[in-house]
C-alpha cells in the first residue's frame, strides 16, 4: 500500500510512501474535517491512496497571485 501525496493544481507527484501499515494519526490525516477528506483523499482499488495537496511551485504562483485562489483550477 502507497500514499501518495499530489498537487491538486498542477498534478505534480510530490511524495509516495510505501508501507504495509499506516497510522493516519502520524501524518495529521485525522486533523481533516470530514468535508476535508472528501475532498483531499482518494482510495484506490489497489489499497494505494491518493492526497491532493499543493506543491511549492503552485504555492508560490498562489503567493504572488492572491485572485487565483477564487479559481478551482489556475494552470490550464
Amino acid at each position: 500500500m502507497s500514499i501518495v501525496y499530489k498537487c491538486r493544481h498542477c498534478g505534480q507527484a510530490i511524495a509516495t510512501l510505501d508501507q504495509q501499515v499506516i497510522d493516519t494519526t502520524m501524518l495529521g490525516l485525522d486533523q481533516l474535517s470530514i468535508k476535508e477528506k472528501e475532498e483531499m483523499i482518494q482510495y484506490k482499488d489497489n489499497g494505494d491512496v491518493d492526497v491532493q495537496t499543493i506543491c511549492e511551485d503552485c504555492q508560490e504562483a498562489l503567493g504572488y497571485h492572491p485572485h487565483y485562489h477564487e479559481l478551482d483550477f489556475f494552470i490550464q
